[in-house]
């Protein structure tokens, strides 16, 4: 049954509200019950084959092309940081509202239990975390210390001034706002962590730097709040923070779906919603109108004095991208005035498939009725497109999705960035090529925006909407089916120009819980 005949005027109401077309919500609703192709894995991108480890005698020529681009003003930065702390503190949070976990008699009775080992190395080591400081403040107005808690093994309260609103409030606070690392004389978020970051890697020669931060609205004001707050320690006469942020758009959320792939409604009959994943970022980062943009994740940031291998990664990234866009640029200018010359044809040919994976098609490659002016039109079409160059880190063991050569159902091949949700983990071979790849992806991206003319490309041109994901949820104890738009580094980027990268593990020290900041890494001492 269509759910237009279960809609009541109110739903029709909801759906506008958001600024979703009602048809979408058809096409939601279906792709619930028709599911998402499995991608084609061909083989992993390995270094020598999809990877590029970039040699040392390239480095001067790279940071120098990139010096030129940064002092003409070309560089922002875009960092993803709406999502909140909760999960950073998701064990601890888990054993505050367990009855009877919270005590030594406990601890002592289950000691290889993990959450039991997670809350004892956070108590234990609880000086340490940059935000001890503030949390001795909130508790001293109550005449309360956290050492005289430890003391008496009154944890609960220890960390309910830690984890809730009437102490620090770490669980509903973004990531971006919790303290990561002591300096010796202030603290810093990731927000200002960021900032510092991009004073080093994106101010152009008079002194403005871009920075873009998605935030949800809920923390707007305490965002604003803390960058005014701390804007004139990183700010100088030569460093002028261009700060902009903006909201995931209410239209890019999905409509959930109970497990009969119905419309899901709570217990006021009114339409569930969720929020569709990074890949809605795409329009923030479309909207942005930028040229050369450097995304990063917000919770992998490093203390200053490791940041220099980051910062000399970056550039190269960046100094690899600008030389390919030299190239790609020279060739699509050619093309336009209608060079069909055999040589140069092979030329811009050869490039693609050594720089980009990709090969011309057969039926393209075998097309000699024109002399060669279809060749000509699909060289420029595949060259005129936004290019990413991805940084990617020898896989250790993390989850998440890793570099991969992918066959579509055109039987094209190009790189991708392949999450396992993405794969048939029931096909052994697909299982196996997955398994088998030697580099993960950390989110380090040199993204280029503009085509040759200098026009912002329409990002939404070059996704793929066959590559999003449903996924398990629960509401209100009740489960339901969540839809994924294609995600901002997977499906919504599948038709750019790729290029992946070898870069150092060093650059990649995520915080994924609270206790990764007790890492050497993140310690600065």
């Amino acid at each position: 049954m269509s759910s237009k005949r279960i809609f009541t005027g109110e739903h029709f109401k909801q759906i506008r509200d958001k600024g979703i077309d009602p048809e979408q919500i058809e096409e939601q609703l279906s792709r619930f019950e028709q599911g998402f192709p499995d991608l084609n894995l061909v083989r992993p991108a390995t270094v020598g084959d999809g990877i590029v480890q970039i040699p040392e005698n390239e480095h001067d020529y790279l940071f120098e092309r990139y010096r030129q681009a940064q002092h003409e003003g070309r560089l922002m930065k875009f960092v993803p940081a709406s999502g909140a702390a909760s999960r950073m503190f998701k064990t601890l949070q888990s054993m505050l509202h367990s009855e009877n976990k919270l005590s030594d008699e406990y601890f002592e009775a289950h000691p290889d239990d993990e959450e039991v080992v997670f809350t004892r190395a956070f108590l234990e080591n609880l000086e340490v975390f940059a935000f001890y400081e503030d949390l001795v403040d909130v508790l001293s107005m109550h005449g309360k210390h956290p050492n005289q808690l430890k003391k008496e093994g009154d944890y609960h309260t220890l960390l309910t001034y830690v984890l809730e609103e009437k102490g620090l409030g770490l669980a509903s606070l973004p990531k971006a706002l919790i303290p990561f690392h002591r300096y010796a004389d202030h603290r810093r978020t990731p927000m200002e962590e960021h900032l510092v970051e991009a004073a080093e890697y994106t101010k152009s020669e008079n002194g403005n730097v871009r920075i873009h931060f998605t935030i949800s609205p809920e923390h707007e004001a305490a965002f604003h709040q803390r960058l005014e707050a701390v804007r004139a320690r990183y700010e100088n006469e030569n460093t002028n923070f261009l700060v902009e942020t903006s909201f995931q758009k209410p239209e890019t959320d999905t409509i959930a779906a109970d497990l009969q792939n119905r419309p899901f409604f709570d217990e006021n009959n009114a339409l569930v919603f969720r929020a569709g994943g990074h890949g809605a970022l795409l329009d923030n980062l479309e909207d942005l109108k930028g040229d050369v943009v450097l995304i990063k994740n917000i919770d992998n940031v490093l203390p200053d004095h490791l940041k220099s291998i980051t910062y000399r990664y970056k550039k190269l990234l960046g100094g690899y991208l600008f030389m390919l866009q030299d190239r790609v640029f020279s060739y699509l200018k050619e093309l336009s005035r209608g060079s069909i010359q055999p040589e140069f044809l092979k030329e811009v040919r050869e490039f693609i498939r050594n720089e980009f994976y990709i090969d011309i098609p057969p039926k393209i490659a075998g097309n000699d009725g024109d002399s060669g002016s279809v060749v000509a039109q699909w060289l420029h079409d595949r060259l005129n497109r936004p290019m990413r160059v991805c940084g990617m880190v020898k896989n250790e063991g993390d989850p998440g999705g890793g570099p991969f050569i992918v066959r579509d159902e055109n039987g094209s091949i190009s790189p991708q960035i392949v999450e396992s949700a993405q794969v048939n983990m029931d096909d052994p071979g697909q299982k196996r090529i997955f398994e088998s790849s030697t580099h993960f992806n950390p989110v380090d991206l040199v993204c280029s925006l503009r085509d040759y003319q200098g026009k912002p490309f329409r990002l939404k041109s070059f996704r793929n909407p066959e590559t999003g994901f449903i996924s398990r949820k629960s509401y209100q104890g009740r489960e339901l089916k969540a839809l994924e738009l294609p995600g901002l580094w997977n499906g919504s980027m599948a038709y750019w120009n790729t290029v992946f990268v070898e870069v150092p593990s060093e650059t990649f020290q995520p915080v994924k819980t609270v206790n990764d900041l007790l890492k050497k890494e993140h310690r600065n001492e």
